[in-house]
Parts: structure tokens; C-alpha cells; sequence
């Protein structure tokens, strides 16, 4: 009835990573497991797994909706999303394979089977649904209630690219993702009987990223358009257990939301940029709600044109065709200050300034590569909205550079330009140069947890991928092996950080994936006292075999506690 059960102890997956000395226990909690057998591009996927002919393939790849009920954690997964991201976010749709991962596009039998489907998300296949009960380690799958409730269900599921958000309130656990045909789809669970209740689609919106609640009341950030090109909104979740799908729309924004958290009495919302983001207002930044206690309690329709966005991505970054391709990441309120992070998609900033400006020559792409590469930065601020607004640059670049499109005779060059920031600990990246993610972050036990995304792993593994379309120049320069070959891979997997005050620098947790260096990020956290339940973002599918001396591939959950 409730799905199959894992009857597996929270140390019978990989045991405890934390026998090092270090003060944090770090064990993993559960792990996705192979799905498909794979035989070569194009080929038609072998039965199994066990696989008799190909090797054996986990599509599972991201923790991407994460909730907690009590000691219940609940998620949502996505699968290939690196795929996915280079082929929508990127227009990158070569077939591509390597010892890690695949990405099929255009031969995947997905797209084959269906060819009306862009070869952009070929590699996508539905989403799973799973409970962890914390208490006694058993892992259930849910999925399977979603497919068997009725046709529409199983339809709505199959056609979700992932599912990217995950809350819970009030006795629902409620999902939601993307969907094929740029809208939402919805799936709602009864978080006291754990019975699945139903689904839905919002075709009024494109994107869900995330859920928060905030003053006894449950927020959904959403986006308009494919991929939230269109502009964003925030709902206020109105249902009950009976009738589930009720919101209220209570913003209206030039840009998709993407993280919430409440802060000051207010909800503050980090935002990705609108698909054509020519103003300020839709660029990535920082939006502020009005006072929660106004009006009525809460945030209501009355509110939805109320909003003010209080920072955005050209108060830091100098060039502006760069600035255009920031997003916000995780954000947190904490000592009294909002902490955000800012997020850079890897090689986009290159790929879209690259058309903006072409490079004429070879020397003009390697300055195009190298200038517009950007690592994670991480603020703070406080008494937003009036004069006292005060805004701290924790970790990125006093100098970044800009170029100049009328400079050498109109052959355009860089130079470096201020951000207007000291960095009041360390350089951007938390010191690394490939964290370009501030993917998650929480409060427990007092501490302020960082995670990151860390693809140096990922640019190693494509060394020497060729080039294709308009930017094939770049993209070779970009994984160039001469130039991958100065990586330091002894930082390979993404990070966990650590605040242990307002007023200190943070310290690491991990610096490798907790655990496994091919998990690449940290994506998604729920707290519990001062223990962290993370979700992990692993896509390196091709990752199976267990006695290769390589860790597997395909997401994680794993906890994090401070040793007692």
C-alpha cells in the first residue's frame, strides 16, 4: 500500500564517514541505485538492470525537493540534470560519453520513442518520490502511489523533469517541478497516513525551485515561462488536507523566484534572471515583501504588487553583459543579517558574452574565457528598504573584470573595474574557484551551513569535448586540456560550510562531496536541531560499478550531526 520498503539501517548504505576526528558524524542515509542498462548512443537500452549486455546506468541524479515532517524526511528527485542544463540552459546538444556520464539528447530512445520532444531534455526521465523515517532507517519509494491513483497522475509524473521543490504544512507534504509542456505539476502527500492524495498542474507558471513557511503559512516561489523566462510570482498555499491545491497568488515579480526565507518579518526571495534581462528589476537579485504583520496575517493578494527588490547583481558584478547572466542562490536569515550567495551556470556567462561580443581572434576567445569566469560570492545585509541599508561582501573580489567594447579602436578589450566590495574573509569561491553554487543554506544549533556546488570534477571529465554551433571555438578553449591539467583534484566534490557566529569567518564541514568527490553539490538542506538531513546532486551516471575503485554515482541523502 504505502510502496516498497528498504528495511535498511542508517549505517548499512556506507557506514560513518566521520572516523576521521573531525567534529561533525557524516553518514549516508540512502542512495539511488542503477535504473537502466546503457549499450552505446543511439542503441536501444538493454533489459535490466542486472545488465547482461552494456554497463549499468543510474539516471537518479539530484536530491531536488527536500522536506521534513517530524523524524519523516521526505524528497523528490531529477535526473541527468547536468544534461538538462547544458541542453536548455547552454543549446548544448552534442551526444556526448565519457568513464562518468552520458548525455544522449537527440539519440536518447526517449526522444526517440517521442520525437516531438526537444533533443534539449532527451535525457530526462521521471522523477521518484521517497520517504526516510530518521527514526528506525527505513527507506520507502513512493513513486509507484503516484502511477497507480489514475491515468492523469501517471501522466503528470512521467511528463515532470524533476522535481525541483519540496514543503511541508499543516499534514501535506507537497511536491512540485517542471514540466514538458512549460507548466507545474503538483503532487501532494497526507504527512500523518504518508497516503498519496493527488496532483495538479498550474499552467499558469514554467518553474518551481522552492517552498518556505513562514509565519504559520506555506510559500511556493514559482517562475513564468519556459524555464521562468517570463517573469516570476510567490503563492500562498490556502488547501487543506481535503483539498490540496489551493493558492493565492501574494507577488508578482519581473523575475522567476527562486529561494525564500523569512527575515526581519518580512519574506525575502533570491531571484534567476527573466529570459531577456535588460533592467535591473529582472535581473538576479534580492526582492523584500512587506511586513508580514500588515493587513491581515501574512502575505495576501493585496500584496502581490508590493514587493521591493532591495539588491540585484550590477551593485557587484562591473560588466554588465556578465551581470545579465547571474542568479541567486541560497539565503538565510541569521545574527540579525540575511546571508545570500550568488549562482554562476558554468560556461554561460563565456557562451552568452561570446555572442554579444565575437571574439575576432584565438588570443581575443582565450581572454573572452578566461575574464568572464565567476566563483560564488556570499553577502550579507540588514535594515534593508531605508538609509541604515548596509550590505557585506563575506567572501568574493574587491576587482573583477569588465570589458570594454570601445576600447582598442573598437577590437574592445578588459580591464579590471572595482565591485565597490572588501571581501571581509576570503575570495570568492570560499577560496575556490570552481564553487560558482551558493546552493543551499540553513540554521542549526546556532550555525549557519553552506553548501556549494563545485564542478571541477565535471571540466575534468570533459576534457577535450569538441565544439559545436556558433560558440565552437569557445567551447573548445573551455575544455581545453591544457588548461584543465592545472585543476587541483584534491578539491574534487562540493562543499559544506559552516558560520559559527555573525561575526566569524565559516570554517569547513567538507570539502569533497561529504564523502563521495563525485557528488559535485550540496543542493538542498532540512534541519532537525542541530542536525542537517543534505541532499546531494551526483549526475555521473555512468558511475556503477562498485569495484572500480571510483565512488557511484547517482544522489545522496545523507545526515550531518556536530559530535556531543
Amino acid at each position: 500500500m504505502f510502496g516498497s520498503v528498504l528495511g535498511l539501517s542508517t549505517g548499512a548504505l556506507a557506514g560513518d564517514y566521520g572516523n576521521d576526528g573531525s567534529p561533525y558524524r557524516v553518514r549516508l542515509l540512502a542512495k539511488a541505485k542503477p535504473d537502466e542498462c546503457f549499450a552505446g548512443i543511439g542503441v536501444s537500452y538493454p533489459p535490466g538492470p542486472p545488465c547482461a549486455t552494456g554497463q549499468a546506468k543510474v539516471n537518479q541524479a539530484y536530491v531536488w525537493g527536500l522536506a521534513r515532517v517530524g523524524r519523516q524526511v521526505w524528497f523528490g528527485t531529477g535526473t541527468n540534470i547536468n544534461c538538462l542544463t547544458s541542453g536548455t540552459n547552454l543549446s548544448r546538444i552534442e551526444p556526448y560519453v565519457n568513464g562518468d556520464f552520458v548525455c544522449e539528447y537527440g539519440q536518447s530512445q526517449v526522444v526517440k520513442q517521442n520525437p516531438g520532444l526537444p533533443p534539449s531534455v532527451g535525457d530526462y526521465r521521471p522523477p521518484q518520490v521517497w520517504l526516510y523515517d530518521s527514526g528506525n532507517g527505513q527507506l520507502t519509494e513512493k513513486t509507484a502511489e503516484i502511477r497507480d491513483r489514475s491515468a492523469d497522475d501517471a501522466k503528470r509524473l512521467r511528463t515532470t523533469l524533476g522535481l525541483r521543490a519540496g514543503g511541508s504544512h499543516n499534514g501535506i507534504v507537497l511536491f512540485g517541478g517542471p514540466a514538458l509542456n512549460q507548466t507545474v505539476n503538483l503532487f501532494a502527500f497526507d504527512s500523518k497516513t504518508k497516503r498519496y492524495l493527488g496532483s495538479t498542474t498550474l499552467s499558469e507558471y514554467g518553474n518551481i525551485r522552492h517552498m518556505v513557511v513562514a509565519d504559520n503559512a506555506l510559500y511556493l516561489g514559482v517562475g513564468i515561462g519556459r524555464n521562468g523566462s517570463a517573469g516570476g510570482a510567490v503563492l500562498r498555499w490556502t488547501g487543506t488536507v481535503e483539498n490540496p491545491f489551493s493558492f493565492v497568488p501574494v507577488a508578482q515579480l519581473p523575475a522567476q523566484a527562486a529561494d525564500l526565507t523569512e527575515h526581519d518579518g518580512r519574506i525575502f526571495i533570491s531571484t534567476w534572471p527573466a529570459g531577456s534581462a535588460t533592467t535591473t528589476a529582472t535581473m538576479a537579485g534580492i526582492w523584500m515583501s512587506p511586513k508580514l504583520s500588515d493587513g491581515a496575517p501574512g502575505l495576501n493578494s493585496e500584496d502581490a504588487t508590493r514587493w521591493t527588490q532591495v539588491w540585484n547583481a550590477t551593485m557587484y558584478e562591473p560588466d554588465r553583459v556578465v551581470a545579465a547572466t547571474y542568479a541567486m542562490g541560497g539565503l538565510a536569515s541569521y545574527g540579525g543579517y540575511l546571508y545570500w550567495g550568488t549562482l554562476h551556470v558554468p560556461t554561460k556567462a563565456t557562451s552568452v558574452h561570446t555572442e554579444v561580443y565575437p571574439p575576432g581572434d584565438e588570443a581575443a576567445t582565450k581572454a573572452a574565457v578566461r575574464n568572464t569566469q565567476r566563483a560564488s560570492a556570499v553577502f550579507r545585509g540588514r535594515d534593508f528598504g531605508d538609509s541604515r541599508q548596509k550590505v557585506d561582501l563575506l567572501y568574493g573580489l574587491p576587482d573583477l573584470p569588465a570589458f570594454d567594447p570601445t576600447a582598442s579602436a573598437g577590437a574592445g578589450a578588459w580591464s579590471l573595474k572595482s565591485t565597490g566590495y572588501k571581501p571581509l574573509y576570503g575570495r570568492s569561491g570560499f577560496d575556490n574557484p570552481f564553487n560558482t553554487y551558493t546552493w543551499a543554506m540553513a540554521v542549526a544549533g546556532g550555525k549557519l551551513y553552506v553548501g556549494t556546488m563545485d564542478w571541477s570534477y565535471l571540466l575534468t571529465s570533459m576534457a577535450g569535448i569538441g565544439g559545436q554551433g556558433s560558440n565552437a571555438t569557445v567551447t573548445r578553449e573551455m575544455y581545453n586540456p591544457a588548461n584543465i591539467s592545472a585543476v587541483d583534484r584534491s578539491g574534487f566534490g562540493g562543499d559544506l560550510w559552516v558560520f559559527e557566529g555573525a561575526n566569524h569567518p565559516a570554517k569547513p564541514v567538507s570539502t569533497s562531496g561529504l564523502g563521495n568527490y563525485l557528488n559535485y553539490g550540496v543542493r538542498n538542506i532540512v534541519t532537525d536541531g542541530n542536525d542537517l538531513f543534505v541532499g546531494m546532486a551526483n549526475p555521473m551516471n555512468l558511475r556503477t560499478d562498485p569495484n572500480d575503485g571510483v565512488p557511484e554515482g547517482g544522489w545522496e541523502l545523507i545526515s550531518v550531526s556536530p559530535r556531543r
